[in-house]
This record gives C-alpha cells, structure tokens and sequence, in this order.
C-alpha cells in the first residue's frame, strides 16, 4: 500500500486505532479518521472528490457519525475495497465495490500505473503538513499530557508497543505519538474500535507476557478499574517491560463531557471516588510512582524503567482537562450558549 500511494501520491488516513498500519512519519500521512480527527483532515475528507477506503468498515467511528460522507450517496466518489461482502453497500452505495482483502487488494494496486502528471502533489504535501501542525500541543499546567507522551516516545525504545481502552485519555496517545516501526516490528497499537472500556490493561499484560519488547498501557482512571485486576496476571506469569499509565481525573470523562455538551452544568453519576492507584499497584507487586506536574513525570518513568519489574505510574491530572483540544469549562461554556440546552 505504501508503494501504491507513493507512486500515486495519495493522502493516507488510517482508520480508527488502526494509526500503525501505515508509516505515520511519511510524507503522504495526512494522520487518523476517528474520534478526535484533525479538523483540517476532516475538511479534507468531505472536500476530497475520490475517497478510496481500502480495508476498513465505513460504520460510525470511521465515518465521524456518519458526517464525513454522506449516506446512502456520498458527495464524494467512493471505492470501497473489503474482506466482508455483508459491508460492501451495506450504508453507501459506490462507484466501485471490491471485495477484496487487504493483503489481496495492496500487490494489486502496487501495479497500478500512475499518471504522468499528478495534479495533487500538492494536495498530499498541504495535507502531511496539516498532519505534522496537529502535533503541537497548547501546553497545559500543571500537568501536560502531551508532554508525557513526548516522555514515554524518548525515553522508550522503537518498536514498544502501546494499548488502551475507551476515553478521552485515549486522544492524547493518538494525537501525539507516531507510529513508526510497522516494517520493523510490526503491529505496535493494540486498541478496541468498539470502544469497549478495560480492552488496554489484559492487551498489555498479553503482549507483554508474548513479546520481549516494552509494553505501554495509558488507562483512564475508570478504564483502568473496569480490569485492574489483571497486574496479578501480569506479576503471576513474569511480566517485566510492561508499564501502565493510569491518567487520573476524578472522572468519567468521555460521560461527563457529553453531559456538560448536552445539559450543561447538570452533572450526574460521572465522578469517581478512586484508590490510591499507586499502592493498590505496590498490592499487586508492581513498582509504583505517582506525578502531580510535568516535572515530575520524566524522573518517574527512568525509575519505572529501571525498575526490572512491572510498572504503574499514576498521574493525577486536573478534572477540568477533557480532551486534547478542550477543557470542561470550554464545552459547558459553548453549551450554554445554546438556547436548546
């Protein structure tokens, strides 16, 4: 596929959690459709005359609910290539259907001879660069979760593999680490498309008790009680480069942003009352660290690290930080300026 959109010059957006499949440091990365999507790339989507969707289910995740192309009849051209005939036109129709693998439909579309005059290069470049602006962060006190990504990407080596579950804590990981070492280490994001919360601490303990490699899990607070209880998993059988990161808010943050989205201000049943993560770790015979600042954050992973044995670290990060681009005050604001709310 990634001779086939070089030769092409065409824009690739991965589908949702599925950031690995393509080199994300190469120049026709326009970045990942999902929740959380670059608005610029999701400008580009609907603006684009030919969407070519190899290989993903266009359901809600991968469609933005459904706005990025319109159903039954996108405005846009679209081929859609698929290992399933059941999804093939299932919600639109297109002006080509293929069902076709991905590991069937690449060499075949790698023959493919491009034009001798690309009018898109551009096009592609514009979008790569939109990509590469997305990575800047607005820095956030006093606890900058970008930061600590930035951290775990320089600190940990090439090829470590990252999980997570559902939430808002998720779009930081997405947004800001680069998945780079799929033709060297193969799948390094092991995620759930269906947004089922407790997926990332059992994925991590897996891969970790599978592959001599470093093992990430970043965990919301509630994803993390959901299946917590597999560290003694993790401990039982020798794990050792694993290291889960438990972003604490106090909250259910994805529920309660949609209730400060829809009824601002009228807040219930989304605010948590958590352990001491960090000791209920030490319970599990996992080393654990605690960080409150930015600061703090990269002494904790070098001894987590060095630690020789699994690994917490717990973050406590402010309730008010929602998402990678907003806070809770900004949405409940916004909502409030709504007649309807």
């Amino acid at each position: 596929l990634q001779a086939f959109a070089e030769a092409w010059q065409l824009p690739v957006g991965c589908a949702f959690r599925f950031q690995d499949l393509f080199d994300n440091a190469h120049p026709n990365y326009a970045g990942d459709v999902g929740i959380g999507i670059n608005p610029k790339l999701a400008a580009r989507v609907k603006d684009a005359d030919l969407i070519l969707a190899i290989g993903p289910r266009l359901g809600e995740m991968t469609t933005g609910g459904y706005t990025l192309l319109q159903a039954p009849r996108p405005a846009q051209a679209l081929i859609h290539i698929h290992a399933g005939a059941e999804e093939l036109g299932r919600v639109y129709t297109a002006e080509l259907l293929i069902n076709a693998s991905m590991s069937q439909a690449a060499p075949e579309l790698a023959l493919l001879a491009p034009p001798a005059d690309i009018a898109w290069r551009d096009w592609t470049a514009a979008a790569h660069a939109d990509y590469q602006a997305n990575l800047v962060p607005t820095p956030v006190a006093p606890l900058d979760m970008a930061e600590v990504i930035h951290l775990l990407d320089a600190k940990l080596p090439e090829g470590t593999i990252f999980t997570n579950g559902a939430g808002n804590y998720s779009g930081w990981l997405h947004r800001f680490h680069r998945y780079t070492a799929l033709h060297r280490f193969g799948k390094t994001q092991l995620a759930p498309t269906s947004g089922a919360m407790g997926y990332g601490v059992p994925a991590a303990v897996a891969a970790a008790l599978l592959q001599d490699r470093w093992v990430v899990n970043i965990a919301g607070d509630g994803d993390f009680l959901m299946t917590g209880q597999e560290l003694a998993t993790a401990t039982g059988y020798g794990a050792s480069k694993l290291l889960v990161v438990v972003v604490d808010n106090g909250t259910y943050g994805t529920i309660r942003m949609h209730q400060e989205r829809e009824y601002p201000g009228r807040v219930s049943g989304s605010d948590l009352f958590n352990p001491d993560f960090a000791r209920l770790a030490e319970a599990y015979g996992f080393a654990a660290f605690k960080a409150e600042s930015t600061s703090e954050v990269g002494p904790a992973l070098d001894a987590a690290i060095a630690a020789g044995r699994p690994a917490l670290l717990h973050l406590r990060l402010s309730s008010d930080v929602s998402t990678s681009r907003s806070t809770l005050t900004a949405i409940r604001a916004s909502a409030q300026k709504n007649p309807h709310a």
